[in-house]
């Protein structure tokens, strides 16, 4: 697992944890992929409710609080597939 995925991991479930009722992939290019669900983060790449995938920057930038979601997906930075309703509740608890 990359450095990246590993802490993107533990950020993720620092802030969401297991209070995620969806479940999401995180597609991070050139890294890896993240599964989030109702038993947290972890490396993986399995069918999701909504697919989010950004640069490594990008995601970074998001994780941090110094990139919008919404803000990074309305310039094309995030790409979102399946479930807007989805994406729009991870934004809220990632922010």
């Amino acid at each position: 697992m990359s450095d990246v995925i590993e802490k993107a991991v533990k950020t993720l479930n620092d802030k969401v944890g297991t209070s995620y009722d969806g479940s999401a992939k995180f597609v991070i290019e050139d890294e890896g992929t993240i599964m989030l669900d109702e038993a947290g983060a972890r490396a993986g790449d399995e069918p999701a409710d909504v697919t989010m995938s950004a640069s490594a920057e990008t995601f970074q930038g998001i994780l941090d609080g110094d990139v919008n979601p919404t803000m990074a997906f309305m310039s094309g930075k995030l790409k979102i597939d399946g479930s807007m309703s989805e994406a729009m509740k991870l934004a809220s608890a990632l922010s």
